[in-house]
């Protein structure tokens, strides 16, 4: 059973099965380096068969910054990752090093599956969400304490459901949050319909509300990053 390439595919964010989220992070360099390392994952995936069911999809996201690519992979549970890094990973990557040499490969997280997500809106133009914004928030685990990850989501769904009367988001479309394995990470995985909207509601000069407040200034917040993403690739197995 080979894989099956959907370019600019998004992966389906709530299939049935997923017990673990991988996400990693490379950096190119260019825009057009950019383009080669995709194409290059694209064959060197379409080449081979798929490695194990346990792998439900695999996608690529490239980094509106010109430089960087977002590898976002469903797995049924992190022992499937483990046993396909042991057998099948590393014949894939001298592939694609020899087509783009000189990749960074900067950070793999492990998370697990959707731990909250918001309701789905649909887009104002009914075309698929145009970018991916990835938000990290880092917490001092030594400082914190059980759950303290979990409350900091609870704060955000808190602080939206007081936009949503005050401060709407017309390009926002959906949100997921991941926990990571490590217990320092929560990852959100949000839908925008485009790159301009997320930069409007980002500049948005109104003053914050007491819920955003809390969730920005979090005592147990340690660091933090947001990135945006356009679809380009998205990897399953044939049928």
């Amino acid at each position: 059973m080979n894989a099956v390439a959907h370019p600019d595919a998004r992966p389906d964010l709530h299939r049935a099965g997923v017990g673990a989220v991988l996400v990693s992070t490379w950096r190119v360099g260019t825009p057009e380096r950019q383009r080669a390392a995709v194409e290059a994952v694209r064959k060197a995936w379409e080449s081979r068969e798929w490695p194990d069911l346990g792998l439900l999809s695999y996608s690529v996201l490239a980094g509106t910054d010109g430089e960087t690519l977002l590898h976002y992979s469903q797995w049924t549970g992190q022992d499937a990752y483990d046993a396909f890094v042991r057998t099948y990973r590393d014949d894939r990557n001298a592939e694609i090093d020899a087509a783009v040499p000189g990749i960074e490969r900067v950070e793999l997280r492990r998370y697990g599956a959707i731990h909250r997500s918001t309701a789905r809106r649909a887009t104002t133009t009914g075309e698929l969400p145009g970018v991916v914004v990835i938000v990290e928030a880092d917490f001092d685990v030594a400082a914190g304490g059980a759950g303290q990850r979990e409350e900091w989501v609870d704060q955000v769904f808190a602080a939206l459901d007081e936009d949503a009367a005050t401060r709407p988001a017309p390009g926002g479309i959906s949100g997921q949050f991941h926990l990571s394995v490590e217990g320092d990470r929560v990852l959100n995985y949000a839908e925008w319909e485009s790159e301009r909207a997320h930069e409007d509601w980002l500049a948005d000069d109104a003053p914050p509300s007491e819920a955003w407040r809390r969730v920005r200034h979090d005592p147990r917040l340690v660091g933090g990053r947001v990135k945006r993403y356009t679809p380009a690739l998205s990897l399953s197995a044939g049928v």
